[in-house]
């Protein structure tokens, strides 16, 4: 009996550090690290829901951009920080699911490194021309223009490795085609360029580009999604458009540390969780072409696997390798 008493206070004694820093949590302001830069479709998540958790937490809660590298800089910083909930990463399809498959010398895993903590939404990924430099008004025109003139067309991307670089390499593959890649470090620099005819057309979340879509500045070809889009009903997917089978979505999730105290990742899931419910944040995700989803560590974490899996073979598809 004395040698039970024994190990129940040395289990005890062992888990109270952990449970005592859940307790205290969160005991300093809490930095949510964009790996993209600022004014993108990421960093707009971010701030929607950063601005809705301090309060919650009863912290200041800062967005940081950390750039570059197709987001592995920033998801880098965050694997190897410390794991106390203190430092979160949005996560996304280019840094949690395409990444290990494209970068042969990636310095983080997301599998090894980073916790799930949930998925936030996910977001139509639009095909757009710049007008005055593509006179092609629908994908199997896009395709004609691009076989018959190959490596004359550029699409842009924010970032090496990043989905849209990704989507425009496996859209060379399934509709045969050769374009130039021309990569960015996010989405606002690639959206000058192409504005301003720099680049021909670019692969890239709907939020980079409503504004300009409404101006006629810019012109949307098709959705990469699975299904037609709820907020552009009448844009059809590239799939039904002329390239079938080619599908992918983008999404953002929160992650954190691997070595987070598991009571830690359950309040932050739960928080966030609430302020996914909140109408005013599900208002805005829609204006921004997002689905709000929120679920739990476990949930999400599910989904990456499966995520990861389908990446894999579109990356081995594409052929693309990075250093």
């Amino acid at each position: 009996m004395k040698v039970l008493f024994a190990f129940a206070a040395l289990c005890v004694a062992l888990a109270s550090p952990l449970t005592g820093l859940a307790q205290q949590y969160p005991s300093q302001p809490v930095r949510v690290v964009v790996p993209f830069t600022a004014g993108g479709s990421t960093d707009v998540v971010a701030r929607i829901v950063a601005e809705k958790l301090s309060p919650r937490l009863g912290r200041p809660v800062l967005v940081e951009n950390r750039a570059g590298a197709g987001g592995a800089i920033g998801s880098d910083h965050v694997a190897k920080s410390t794991p106390d909930g203190h430092t979160l990463l949005v996560g996304t399809s280019s840094t949690m699911a395409i990444a290990p498959h494209v970068y042969t010398k990636l310095p983080y895993s997301p599998v090894r490194d980073l916790i799930p903590v949930t998925l936030l939404g996910t977001a139509d990924i639009m095909v757009v021309v710049n007008p005055n430099r593509v006179a092609a008004r629908n994908i199997k025109e896009l395709v004609a223009y691009a076989q018959a003139n190959p490596n004359k067309l550029t699409f842009a991307s924010g970032g090496n490795g990043s989905i849209s670089h990704l989507l425009g390499e496996y859209f060379k593959s399934m509709a045969r085609v050769d374009l130039v890649h021309v990569p960015y470090k996010g989405d606002s620099q690639m959206v000058t360029d192409l504005l301003g005819g720099q680049v021909d057309m670019a692969f890239g979340t709907a939020v980079a580009f409503l504004t300009h879509l409404k101006s006629g500045k810019l012109v949307p070809l098709a959705v990469t999604n699975p299904q037609r889009s709820t907020s552009l009903p009448d844009l059809p997917t590239v799939s039904e458009a002329g390239v079938p089978g080619y599908e992918a979505i983008q999404w953002f999730g929160i992650a954190t540390p691997a070595g987070t105290p598991a009571a830690v990742v359950q309040r932050l899931s739960t928080e966030f969780r609430a302020i996914l419910a909140m109408p005013d944040v599900q208002a805005k995700f829609r204006e921004l072409g997002f689905e709000v989803v929120g679920n739990t560590s476990d949930e999400f974490g599910q989904f990456l696997r499966a995520e990861d899996q389908k990446w894999k073979k579109v990356a081995d598809t594409a052929g693309t390798k990075l250093d």
